[in-house]
């Protein structure tokens, strides 16, 4: 039993991936996703909780972060591309499916893999990540665009790159203390975003959806047959509350689960809630 995680780098396709697995090496896997500016450390409280409970986990640093591959370009950073990254990681540890979860950015990834290639999840959960087609519509208004407004100001070349590695990453420090985020997650966050042409590839995942959206070239939703759960920290500072709820023409019959007293950052501050959603989500 891997509770504390054991580090490998899988070679996914497009992609080699930074990862920790932990729990046994046969079982249900389950492939946990990171959003920004966070890593793969940021899921650790909760993969200890699953493999303790016979989960096998994987929790890779996305493409970009850490010690991942770092493919140029920004079309690099497309959401096809990140799906396939999730479906060459389970079929690399020997699965045809897994329960995939994903946070944040994580989150939008596992809601695109599973309406582009659903045949890989077994179920999946979101936290505190907006439905594609809801974040969408939330962005025409004022409320949401307030929060998000950070989106707009990474399409600027170079700036942000620059803002977020200033200072040692103070930018991102901040962020992080704001929420009462842990030191020692918040530290190897801001790590994962040291290595030359790492916060670019971060603020490319940005940049890439803007850019696929304007032009069209983004893949057409899909309805959602998987079942699905949303974990929501109800005090989160980026989404708005209505988002916890996935449009029902999309998603026909989520379960939301939400946390009162968490943030943004879930799996990081109620990771005792978040796991016993997700195993109870797991057992079906």
């Amino acid at each position: 039993m891997q509770a504390a995680g054991s580090d490998r780098s899988i070679d996914v396709g497009g992609a080699q991936l930074a990862c920790t697995l932990y729990g046994p090496e046969r079982g249900p896997l389950a492939v946990l996703l990171h959003g920004f500016p966070a890593c793969r450390q940021a899921w650790d409280p909760v993969a200890r909780r699953l493999a303790g409970q016979g989960v096998r986990v994987v929790a890779p640093d996305m493409r970009g972060y850490g010690g991942s591959s770092r493919p140029s370009g920004v079309r690099s950073y497309s959401v096809g591309h990140l799906v396939e990254d999730v479906v060459g990681l389970v079929g690399a540890l020997g699965e045809g499916k897994a329960h995939v979860v994903g946070h944040d950015w994580g989150g939008v990834v596992a809601w695109w893999t599973a309406m582009l290639r659903p045949q890989v999840v077994d179920r999946l959960a979101v936290v505190n990540a907006a439905h594609p087609v809801a974040y969408e519509r939330a962005l025409r208004t004022a409320a949401q665009l307030r929060r998000s407004w950070y989106v707009l100001a990474f399409q600027v070349p170079l700036v942000p790159e620059w803002i977020l590695g200033r200072n040692d990453g103070a930018s991102l420090r901040k962020l992080f203390a704001r929420d009462g985020v842990a030191p020692e997650v918040a530290q190897a966050c801001v790590a994962a975003l040291q290595p030359p042409g790492a916060r670019r590839a971060a603020v490319d995942y940005y940049r890439a959806a803007f850019r696929d959206g304007l032009a069209g070239t983004r893949p057409a939703p899909a309805i959602i047959e998987r079942p699905t759960l949303v974990v929501w920290g109800d005090r989160d500072r980026y989404l708005e509350p209505s988002l916890s709820q996935p449009p029902r023409e999309w998603v026909p019959t989520p379960v939301v689960k939400h946390l009162p007293e968490a943030t943004h950052w879930a799996p990081v501050d109620a990771p005792d809630d978040v796991a016993r959603a997700l195993l109870d989500h797991f057992a079906g």
